[in-house]
């Protein structure tokens, strides 16, 4: 059964992300808010983590996972990025964009698209979701909180708690989330594309 932790939106208790960083490094998974809709987090390097998500969302073998990163910082870590995107990037973090990007030998690969080998990229601007990655520390694997019988995430903190409490290890619920998930920009051609039109604008 979940623990479930009523966090403050705007400034989210110390304590609570403490223990939620305690949660993922131990091999946890946490639902969470973001920019767009609430999510679901896990250590990218725990393979147990990441198989209990793809069983609750009975994801394909083909999803696209996406890194929540705290900022720039850690991206060359995980990514290929040249100058240009570089710069797109900087210009449009952190926000509620997911850029595609080819990933480097630091991803592990269950985590990578399977034909492409390229990895998304978030850096959320959310309060939360940035307390959460300073507190873990690095870079967390993460999807939308979406169940396979659903088209829409859920939102509802009520019906995440009646839905979740026994399939993930903690809950960080700060009201009513979004429905709209980010803005999706692939940027492994020779310009960037925007493959989902989200949360994010797509007027730059």
């Amino acid at each position: 059964m979940a623990n479930v932790f009523d966090i403050h939106p705007t400034h989210p208790q110390q304590r609570l992300l403490a223990r939620a960083a305690e949660v993922l490094d131990q091999g946890g998974v946490v639902v969470y808010p973001t920019d767009t809709t609430y999510g679901l987090a896990c250590h990218m390097g725990d393979k147990a983590a990441l198989q209990r998500i793809i069983r609750l969302r009975r994801l394909p073998a083909r999803h696209q996972f996406t890194l929540l990163c705290e900022d720039l910082t850690d991206i060359g870590t995980y990514a290929r990025v040249d100058n240009s995107t570089y710069r797109l990037l900087k210009r449009l973090t952190p926000g509620a964009y997911t850029f595609i990007l080819k990933a480097t030998r630091e991803v592990p690969r269950r985590i990578l698209h399977e034909k492409r080998r390229t990895i998304g990229v978030w850096v959320p601007s959310h309060p939360i979701a940035q307390g959460l990655l300073a507190a873990f520390g690095g870079p967390l694997l993460t999807t939308t909180l979406r169940l396979p019988e659903s088209d829409a995430p859920l939102s509802d903190p009520d019906e995440i708690r009646a839905h979740l409490t026994r399939h993930v290890d903690l809950l960080l619920l700060s009201g009513f989330g979004g429905l709209e998930e980010s803005t999706v920009v692939d940027m492994t051609g020779g310009s960037p594309a925007v493959i989902r039109a989200g949360a994010g604008a797509i007027d730059w």
